[in-house]
Protein backbone atom coordinates (compact mmCIF):
# COMPACT_ATOMS: atom_id res chain seq x y z
CA UNK A 1 0.00 0.00 0.00
CA UNK A 2 1.55 3.14 -1.04
CA UNK A 3 0.76 6.12 1.40
CA UNK A 4 0.40 9.83 0.67
CA UNK A 5 2.13 11.78 3.73
CA UNK A 6 -0.03 14.46 4.90
CA UNK A 7 1.56 17.53 6.17
CA UNK A 8 1.07 17.87 9.86
CA UNK A 9 -0.16 14.78 10.75
CA UNK A 10 1.32 13.80 13.72
CA UNK A 11 0.94 17.14 15.25
CA UNK A 12 -3.16 16.46 14.85
CA UNK A 13 -2.62 13.36 16.73
CA UNK A 14 -1.28 14.48 19.16
CA UNK A 15 -3.70 17.10 19.84
CA UNK A 16 -6.62 14.83 19.30
CA UNK A 17 -8.71 13.91 22.56
CA UNK A 18 -9.16 10.54 21.02
CA UNK A 19 -5.45 9.46 20.93
CA UNK A 20 -3.83 7.77 23.46
CA UNK A 21 -0.21 9.08 24.11
CA UNK A 22 0.55 7.81 26.60
CA UNK A 23 -0.79 4.46 26.01
CA UNK A 24 1.99 2.13 27.85
CA UNK A 25 0.81 3.91 31.34
CA UNK A 26 -2.02 1.95 30.75
CA UNK A 27 -1.53 -1.58 30.38
CA UNK A 28 -3.27 -3.34 31.87
CA UNK A 29 -6.09 -0.83 33.35
CA UNK A 30 -7.58 0.55 30.33
CA UNK A 31 -11.01 1.30 31.55
CA UNK A 32 -9.48 4.18 33.37
CA UNK A 33 -9.76 5.80 29.94
CA UNK A 34 -13.16 5.06 29.37
CA UNK A 35 -14.25 5.34 33.11
CA UNK A 36 -16.53 1.91 32.62
CA UNK A 37 -16.57 -1.09 33.37
CA UNK A 38 -17.85 -2.12 29.78
CA UNK A 39 -16.03 -4.36 27.46
CA UNK A 40 -13.19 -3.66 25.49
CA UNK A 41 -13.17 -4.39 21.68
CA UNK A 42 -9.64 -3.61 19.72
CA UNK A 43 -9.11 -3.33 15.65
CA UNK A 44 -5.71 -4.22 15.04
CA UNK A 45 -5.04 -1.96 11.72
CA UNK A 46 -7.96 0.59 12.05
CA UNK A 47 -6.98 2.30 8.96
CA UNK A 48 -8.98 5.21 7.63
CA UNK A 49 -11.46 4.60 10.79
CA UNK A 50 -14.74 3.74 9.44
CA UNK A 51 -15.39 0.41 10.25
CA UNK A 52 -14.68 1.55 13.96
CA UNK A 53 -15.69 4.82 14.38
CA UNK A 54 -19.24 3.02 13.21
CA UNK A 55 -18.85 0.23 15.73
CA UNK A 56 -18.76 2.58 18.45
CA UNK A 57 -21.74 4.87 17.41
CA UNK A 58 -23.79 1.51 17.21
CA UNK A 59 -22.67 -0.08 20.43
CA UNK A 60 -22.49 2.36 22.80
CA UNK A 61 -21.88 0.23 25.48
CA UNK A 62 -18.60 -0.94 24.28
CA UNK A 63 -15.42 0.87 24.41
CA UNK A 64 -13.18 0.50 21.61
CA UNK A 65 -10.02 0.97 20.48
CA UNK A 66 -8.35 1.53 17.27
CA UNK A 67 -4.42 0.65 16.25
CA UNK A 68 -2.82 2.09 13.88
CA UNK A 69 0.77 2.80 13.14
CA UNK A 70 0.84 5.37 9.85
CA UNK A 71 0.31 8.86 10.95
CA UNK A 72 -1.22 9.36 7.53
CA UNK A 73 -3.98 7.15 7.72
CA UNK A 74 -4.72 7.46 11.30
CA UNK A 75 -5.30 11.39 10.75
CA UNK A 76 -7.87 9.85 8.80
CA UNK A 77 -10.08 8.43 11.01
CA UNK A 78 -9.40 11.57 13.19
CA UNK A 79 -11.19 13.98 10.82
CA UNK A 80 -14.29 11.85 10.67
CA UNK A 81 -15.33 12.18 13.95
CA UNK A 82 -15.08 15.03 16.59
CA UNK A 83 -15.61 12.77 20.14
CA UNK A 84 -17.02 9.58 21.51
CA UNK A 85 -16.85 8.45 24.91
CA UNK A 86 -16.31 4.70 24.05
CA UNK A 87 -13.73 5.23 21.11
CA UNK A 88 -10.19 5.63 21.63
CA UNK A 89 -6.94 5.68 19.15
CA UNK A 90 -3.15 4.43 19.31
CA UNK A 91 -0.55 5.16 17.03
CA UNK A 92 1.81 1.96 17.25
CA UNK A 93 2.93 -0.78 15.50
CA UNK A 94 1.19 -4.25 16.25
CA UNK A 95 4.57 -6.25 16.57
CA UNK A 96 4.68 -4.71 20.18
CA UNK A 97 0.92 -5.28 20.91
CA UNK A 98 2.12 -7.56 24.18
CA UNK A 99 3.72 -4.21 25.81
CA UNK A 100 0.53 -2.43 25.26
CA UNK A 101 -2.24 -4.53 26.61
CA UNK A 102 -2.51 -6.81 29.63
CA UNK A 103 -6.14 -8.80 29.75
CA UNK A 104 -8.27 -6.96 29.56
CA UNK A 105 -9.56 -7.09 25.87
CA UNK A 106 -13.08 -9.05 25.05
CA UNK A 107 -12.81 -9.12 20.95
CA UNK A 108 -9.75 -8.39 18.45
CA UNK A 109 -10.94 -7.20 14.62
CA UNK A 110 -8.59 -7.96 12.26
CA UNK A 111 -10.00 -6.38 8.88
CA UNK A 112 -8.39 -6.62 5.29
CA UNK A 113 -5.41 -7.11 7.23
CA UNK A 114 -2.17 -6.85 4.50
CA UNK A 115 -2.12 -10.41 3.25
CA UNK A 116 2.35 -10.38 3.31
CA UNK A 117 1.74 -12.80 0.03
CA UNK A 118 5.50 -14.02 0.08
CA UNK A 119 5.74 -17.08 2.02
CA UNK A 120 9.43 -16.03 3.91
CA UNK A 121 7.00 -13.06 5.31
CA UNK A 122 3.98 -14.75 6.93
CA UNK A 123 5.08 -14.03 10.21
CA UNK A 124 4.35 -10.97 9.37
CA UNK A 125 0.75 -11.88 9.19
CA UNK A 126 -1.84 -10.74 11.84
CA UNK A 127 -3.23 -14.18 11.74
CA UNK A 128 -0.22 -16.03 12.19
CA UNK A 129 0.58 -18.29 15.01
CA UNK A 130 3.75 -15.81 15.71
CA UNK A 131 0.61 -13.07 16.49
CA UNK A 132 -1.74 -15.25 17.67
CA UNK A 133 0.50 -16.61 20.89
CA UNK A 134 0.64 -12.72 21.44
CA UNK A 135 -2.75 -11.85 21.67
CA UNK A 136 -3.33 -14.76 24.18
CA UNK A 137 -2.47 -12.43 27.06
CA UNK A 138 -4.75 -9.67 25.49
CA UNK A 139 -7.96 -11.21 26.23
CA UNK A 140 -9.32 -10.83 29.91
CA UNK A 141 -11.36 -14.19 29.30
CA UNK A 142 -12.14 -16.21 26.57
CA UNK A 143 -10.15 -15.44 23.58
CA UNK A 144 -12.33 -14.07 20.55
CA UNK A 145 -11.33 -12.95 17.44
CA UNK A 146 -13.42 -11.69 14.19
CA UNK A 147 -11.40 -11.54 10.82
CA UNK A 148 -12.06 -10.00 7.77
CA UNK A 149 -10.73 -10.21 4.12
CA UNK A 150 -10.87 -10.00 0.15
CA UNK A 151 -8.08 -12.33 -0.19
CA UNK A 152 -8.46 -16.05 -0.22
CA UNK A 153 -5.03 -17.17 -0.13
CA UNK A 154 -4.94 -15.07 3.38
CA UNK A 155 -8.26 -16.18 4.46
CA UNK A 156 -7.45 -20.19 3.71
CA UNK A 157 -3.98 -19.74 5.07
CA UNK A 158 -5.87 -18.13 8.52
CA UNK A 159 -8.11 -20.96 8.86
CA UNK A 160 -5.65 -23.59 9.16
CA UNK A 161 -3.63 -21.42 11.65
CA UNK A 162 -6.48 -20.53 13.43
CA UNK A 163 -7.48 -24.34 14.15
CA UNK A 164 -3.78 -25.92 15.09
CA UNK A 165 -3.64 -22.84 17.27
CA UNK A 166 -6.71 -24.40 18.76
CA UNK A 167 -9.37 -21.58 18.21
CA UNK A 168 -13.27 -23.12 17.64
CA UNK A 169 -14.86 -21.66 14.27
CA UNK A 170 -18.20 -20.30 15.29
CA UNK A 171 -19.18 -18.52 12.08
CA UNK A 172 -17.72 -18.62 8.78
CA UNK A 173 -18.23 -16.73 5.30
CA UNK A 174 -17.06 -17.36 1.97
CA UNK A 175 -19.20 -14.79 0.88
CA UNK A 176 -20.49 -11.69 3.17
CA UNK A 177 -22.58 -10.06 0.84
CA UNK A 178 -24.33 -12.93 -0.37
CA UNK A 179 -25.49 -14.19 3.24
CA UNK A 180 -27.26 -12.49 6.43
CA UNK A 181 -25.10 -9.61 6.84
CA UNK A 182 -27.84 -7.63 8.82
CA UNK A 183 -25.00 -6.48 11.70
CA UNK A 184 -22.36 -6.28 9.40
CA UNK A 185 -20.29 -3.07 9.52
CA UNK A 186 -18.02 -2.35 6.27
CA UNK A 187 -14.21 -1.18 6.10
CA UNK A 188 -13.27 1.38 3.74
CA UNK A 189 -11.43 -1.49 1.97
CA UNK A 190 -14.75 -3.80 2.37
CA UNK A 191 -16.80 -1.37 0.57
CA UNK A 192 -14.07 -0.71 -2.27
CA UNK A 193 -13.87 -4.60 -3.02
CA UNK A 194 -17.05 -5.41 -2.62
CA UNK A 195 -18.07 -2.63 -5.12
CA UNK A 196 -15.81 -3.96 -7.79
CA UNK A 197 -17.28 -7.82 -6.99
CA UNK A 198 -15.05 -9.42 -5.03
CA UNK A 199 -16.21 -11.79 -2.74
CA UNK A 200 -15.89 -10.80 1.08
CA UNK A 201 -14.59 -13.54 3.71
CA UNK A 202 -15.52 -13.21 7.14
CA UNK A 203 -14.64 -15.65 10.10
CA UNK A 204 -15.32 -15.69 13.81
CA UNK A 205 -13.21 -18.10 15.99
CA UNK A 206 -12.97 -18.13 19.61
CA UNK A 207 -10.89 -20.47 22.35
Amino acid sequence: MRLRNVKGASELITKSDLVIENFKDYKGKFKIIFKNDNPIHLEIGTGKGNFIINMAKKYPDINFIGIEKYDSVLVRALEKVDYLDNLRFIRADATYIEDIFLKEIDTIYLNFSDPWPKDRHRHRRLTDSYFLKRYDNLFINKKHIIMKTDNRKLFEYSIIEFTNYGYIIENISLDLYNDDISNNVPTEYEEKFHNKGFPIYKIEISK
